[in-house]
């Protein structure tokens, strides 16, 4: 089903230690409407969504985890050198005195990921406008995520992963017009 080349979807640069930065981009690693519970969410739904529109799911699902390891790298960058004190002053101490400097499936307010965050109607139309507002959420944040740095190299991972969850929400709507087409056409005799 998948292949791995062990290289990042798209290089992740950062110039400086930064673990309060690092802490805010954690909201997009184990957050409601972070990469793991897109990538979870889509590629659950697919099950119960009708065989025109499976591979949009499957795809944009199996993408969601390079977006995931893409996180996962920039907070190990943002983390690698920095001190017990920095991450303390950061509002990582209870992180770390947990984890150390490991990445964890937590939202930046530090609350564990939780499977609530996957929503599954089975109703393929409620389910894709889930997955456009996840996406619509998703790229906000990484907007956000791209105001509260001034680390230009960071900022550059940030934007391809806000693109991309920009194509994402153009690709559900896409599929929710596929459904709506093929409902309107069915006849029953």
């Amino acid at each position: 089903m998948w292949i791995y080349e062990k290289k990042l979807q798209y290089p992740v640069r950062v110039s400086k230690c930064d673990p309060m930065m690092a802490k805010f981009l954690i909201e997009q690693y184990g957050g409601a409407d972070g990469e793991l519970a897109a990538a979870l969410r889509y590629l659950n739904q697919r099950y119960t969504i009708p065989d025109r529109v499976i591979g949009v799911l499957n795809d944009i699902g199996t993408e969601e985890f390079a977006h995931l390891e893409m996180i996962a790298t920039m907070v190990y960058k943002l983390t690698k050198d920095a001190t017990v004190e920095q991450m303390k002053a950061a509002g990582l101490g209870a992180h770390y005195a947990g984890h150390d400097k490991a990445l964890y499936y937590e939202n930046a307010a530090g609350v564990p990921w939780t499977a609530s965050y996957i929503n599954a109607k089975g109703d393929p139309i409620a389910d894709l406008y889930e997955d456009i507002a996840a996406e619509e959420k998703a790229r906000a944040t990484y907007q956000w995520l791209i105001d509260m740095t001034d680390d230009v190299d960071l900022q550059d991972g940030l934007k391809f992963l806000r693109e991309r969850e920009v194509i994402h929400a153009i690709r559900f709507r896409e599929a929710v017009e596929i459904i709506k087409e093929d409902r309107a056409t069915r006849k029953i005799f």
